[in-house]
């Protein structure tokens, strides 16, 4: 390897759409309203979680928690996307994007371990309904819910730190709208095979595992509700669940499309599929987070009663 260009950078330049101008006030446009969205109905789903005490219980508890990772999320990359739209400044400091890295991160980590342990509190539920109050009493979904953010912070403080030790060369253009720490690790001027293996491990320990737990949970979910004899008491059975499952699909499936999906050599550098992959990214950045307070919206009667009921009770009593 050559060492000359060995440099320290100051500052990465965020590419995502410079090369296509007349796109980036049309999504300015749509992000902006998709920001105003995720900011609405998650802010909505944490308001009406709080303030409706039908809805004190674990699951409501972890969508709470759900919709604030959410918006956290978002507003760690959208805002200063939506300023580089209209800006012809596209870079952003080394400091900004190691931030921009560690919350990315830990709010990614905390929804996949988060998410498992939503499947769980299902799989009580369906399976095992005599004894819910007590293995989810409040001693048990409040510590779940804390060691998921736990486990987000701890992986992405390891994972940012390492990053941010390595040397890197002069080339400091990003592909991509934001700072992902996989495309930021590999413009280093050193060996990066450490951060790919501890990337490898915390992948598995809280990408797979996780993963593994939901397909668990739904599997024993689903089994016992096939061995309800009524099709009316299934469908009951189903419906307390199918709103977290859609989540979870979106969510998983766009990340197994994103990383797991096969590039030939003709496609890696083609300027269309590299547009193609920040929208990719940008979905899942944006869609996931703004299509999940809309999903427990629509298919869940207990928030549909809680919005009714608070709205009647701001406009119509006194």
């Amino acid at each position: 390897m050559e060492w000359e260009n060995q440099t320290i950078l100051v500052e990465f330049f965020l590419k995502g759409l410079a090369d296509y101008p007349r796109l980036e006030l049309l999504f300015f446009v749509l992000v902006l309203i998709m920001y105003v969205v995720i900011l609405l109905g998650n802010g909505t789903l944490i308001l009406i979680s709080i303030l409706d005490p039908h809805l004190h219980t674990p699951m409501y508890f972890f969508l709470g928690n759900l919709s604030f990772l959410d918006i956290c999320y978002t507003t760690t990359s959208i805002p200063s996307t939506l300023m580089r739209f209209l800006s012809e400044r596209k870079t952003i400091s080394f400091t900004g994007c190691a931030v921009q890295m560690f919350f990315g991160l830990a709010m990614g980590t905390t929804e996949c371990v988060l998410l498992s342990m939503m499947a769980f509190d299902r799989y009580v539920a369906i399976c095992k309904p005599l004894r819910y109050s007590v293995i989810m009493s409040k001693n048990s979904y409040v510590p779940m819910a804390a060691g998921s953010w736990f486990a987000g912070v701890v992986n992405s403080a390891v994972q940012t730190a390492f990053v941010v030790q390595l040397t890197f060369c002069r080339n400091n253009v990003i592909n991509n709208f934001a700072c992902e720490i996989l495309a930021v690790m590999k413009m280093a001027c050193a060996d990066i095979s450490g951060n790919e293996f501890i990337m490898l491990v915390a992948t598995t320990l809280f990408t797979l595992m996780p993963l593994l737990l939901i397909v668990i949970s739904y599997s024993l979910i689903i089994s016992s509700i096939l061995k309800i004899r009524t099709s009316e008491g299934r469908s009951k059975a189903f419906s307390t669940c199918s709103a977290h499952l859609t989540v979870v699909i979106i969510f998983y499936g766009t990340i197994l499309f994103m990383y797991m999906k096969p590039k030939s050599k003709q496609t890696l550098n083609s300027d269309d599929m590299d547009a193609t992959d920040k929208l990719i990214s940008m979905f899942y950045g944006v869609m996931t987070p703004m299509m999940n307070p809309l999903i427990y919206s629509l298919r869940n009667k207990d928030v549909k009663e809680a919005v009714k009921h608070l709205f009647n009770r701001r406009f119509f009593t006194k």
